[in-house]
């Protein structure tokens, strides 16, 4: 290209973009990369089981994954398995590489995985555009460069990668490894990992997840796009901290959204967060009122943590049919806990319906009239039989005004966690039956709120209650105001979105 300065100077200026486009190679699909069948780990080493390499080995190990090739020259032996000197020295097919040495070593081994004929490269590796080096910020455009030439795809750097229950591919262990519907795309490697575990315990499955980290190469538009087409995914997660190209966010977010449900964590809305992330990912950060804005106008589900994350995907895939209102019945034995119920019900945005004459008059029939509450929250005090249960999730179930149905427990003296009255054979397979029943034939969502255990007894009671709950089917959460917030956000997703349940 010939370009006049000022000074009347010409110079001749090489079309570098047209030249590296030239030699770029066919690029590797992400249908490739999340479906690799052999893996190799750089950087193993099998006296220390405490880095990130070896705990991917190990969880591979565990899962099942067919093939794991560790790599390290200073062994010969890792974790039972054959250890090389490079990738390059693997005498089989490698698809995809972990990478887990220093930034400095990284333009050496993405040569060796370009001779190998790799399609998926992923850095665990940190101290990149991350740091605010401008020197690495220029190693990190060689590396996507040397990518785009070898035909290979990077995942991150500075993340944990990738979590593919189906490909039995993944870096913690104990993971749930059935797949399912939901794919969570995380620029935060922890939350990739922390939440499918947590997830898990409440009867989540995942079809896909992956942390990107800096998002060098795969961002997170190009994943947006892609678990938007992608066939194994019904629902749709995201914990971002910020993007770099708001237009085509805006784009491919606006698409997503109408056509699956999409749930949104974003890091960094605070002043101490909004700094953080810029040294956590290099990511270009936005104004928290515009994000809040844009989730809005395209009908995205945003949640504030991480775990009211969880509790929407729990409202998702298990509180079906979804509600058709926002009018709500609470179910349980205590007074107080039926005040706060009330409470917490106005707060989140439902409201707690107005129960008719006849309504109340049906359940007089067999719930004693002394000390109970025949309005709304409705508590008394064989409420805690799984029969009585039963007959009053029918009957609510009958009107009108009730959209969706919550019975809690574990929020009173009589019936506290650690006691064993919750999980005895004569209450907890019973009780079971007849939410699972009662939800099937009101054809409206029942939810449980379980409470929280004061000590160990309680909690060794309160998990075995609730993996029997989840077993069921049931939507399960951990408070009586959480299960109402996640209730509200997707009633007032559902009203816009105008979708069922999936």
């Amino acid at each position: 290209m010939i370009k006049r300065l000022r000074s009347k100077t010409l110079i001749i200026r090489p079309r570098v973009d047209m030249i590296n486009a030239m030699l770029e190679a066919p690029r590797a699909s992400l249908d490739e990369i999340f479906n690799p069948r052999s893996v190799a780990v750089v950087g193993v080493s099998p006296v220390n089981w405490m880095t990130f390499a070896a705990f991917c080995v190990i969880s591979m190990q565990d899962a099942g994954f067919p093939a794991i090739y560790p790599v390290n020259p200073k062994y010969t032996e890792a974790f039972g398995l054959t250890c090389y000197p490079s990738v390059f020295a693997i005498p089989e097919q490698v698809d995809h590489v972990i990478v887990c040495v220093s930034a400095e070593r990284s333009l050496d081994i993405l040569d060796d995985c370009a001779r190998k004929g790799v399609k998926s490269v992923h850095f665990f590796t940190a101290g990149f555009s991350e740091s605010g080096e401008k020197g690495r910020a220029e190693l990190e455009k060689i590396m996507l460069q040397k990518a785009r030439n070898g035909g290979f795809r990077i995942i991150g750097p500075n993340c944990t990668g990738l979590f593919v229950p189906k490909a039995r591919l993944t870096s913690v262990t104990r993971m749930p490894m059935e797949q399912g519907g939901i794919a969570f795309m995380s620029q935060s490697g922890g939350h990739s990992q922390d939440m499918p575990l947590h997830a898990g315990l409440r009867g989540l499955r995942f079809s896909k997840v992956i942390s990107y980290g800096n998002a060098l190469d795969i961002d997170e538009c190009e994943l947006l796009e892609y678990f938007t087409a992608d066939a194994e995914t019904r629902i749709i997660a995201v914990y971002i901290e910020g993007v770099r190209d708001g237009n085509r966010f805006r784009g491919v977010l606006e698409k997503a959204a109408s056509q699956k449900p999409v749930v949104i964590y974003k890091g960094g809305t605070s002043d101490a967060g909004l700094r953080t992330t810029m040294s956590h990912t290099a990511s270009i950060t936005s104004s928290v009122r515009v994000f809040q804005a844009l989730c809005r106008q395209v009908n995205t589900i945003q949640v504030d943590d991480i775990q009211e994350l969880i509790d929407v995907l729990v409202v998702l895939s298990r509180a079906t049919p979804y509600p058709a209102g926002r009018g709500i019945a609470v179910v349980g034995v205590g007074g107080g806990p039926s005040v706060e119920a009330g409470d917490s019900m106005e707060k989140t945005g439902l409201q707690l319906s107005v129960l008719s004459p006849r309504i109340q008059d049906e359940l007089k029939a067999f719930l004693p009239n002394a000390g109970a509450i025949f309005t709304n929250p409705l508590d008394a005090t064989n409420l805690a039989y799984p029969d009585i249960i039963y007959r009053t999730m029918k009957v609510l179930g009958r009107a009108p005004e009730v959209n969706m149905i919550m019975y809690h427990m574990g929020f009173h003296p009589v019936t506290r966690w650690g006691e064993g009255r919750f999980s005895n054979e004569f209450f907890l397979k019973p009780a079971v039956e007849a939410l699972h029943k009662a939800n099937v034939e009101t054809q409206k969502p029942v939810i449980l709120a379980l409470g929280r255990a004061s000590d160990m007894p309680g909690t060794e009671e309160l998990l075995k209650v609730q993996a029997a709950f989840v077993a069921a089917g049931l939507p399960v959460f951990s408070s009586i105001e959480k299960a109402g917030l996640a209730m509200a956000r997707v009633e007032a997703w559902q009203r816009k979105f105008g979708g069922t349940a999936l």
